[in-house]
């Protein structure tokens, strides 16, 4: 009982071998998985929407991202600003209420 618990080396030939075996049995075994169905297709009784009349350019695609792109970018900022501002006028709110005093900031 001298066996060696080192990992064992695996050469091209049965590498290759390995291959083939697993080549052939993906042949064998997908018609066994693959059967075809006797069902028939289903079909849409929805109109299909026409495709658009001229496929879009590159450039046009492109123009649409980056106008996307800047909107959502400008949404994020303009609710940052709200959400900042309103951390802000709490902060003066509460530090007023704590204080008591009662002073109206500009």
């Amino acid at each position: 009982m001298a066996e060696s618990s080192e990992p064992k080396r695996i050469d091209r030939r049965n590498a290759l071998a390995l291959f083939g075996y697993t080549a052939a049995l993906g042949l064998v075994a997908s018609p066994a998985i693959l059967m075809v169905s006797q069902a028939e297709a289903q079909t849409s009784t929805a109109p299909a929407t026409p495709p658009p009349e001229t496929p879009k350019t590159g450039t046009e695609r492109r123009q649409e991202r980056r106008t996307g792109r800047t909107e959502r970018r400008q949404e994020r900022r303009t609710g940052r600003t709200e959400r900042r501002e309103e951390r802000r006028t709490g902060r003066d709110e509460r530090r007023d209420a704590r204080d008591g005093t009662a002073e109206q900031k500009k």
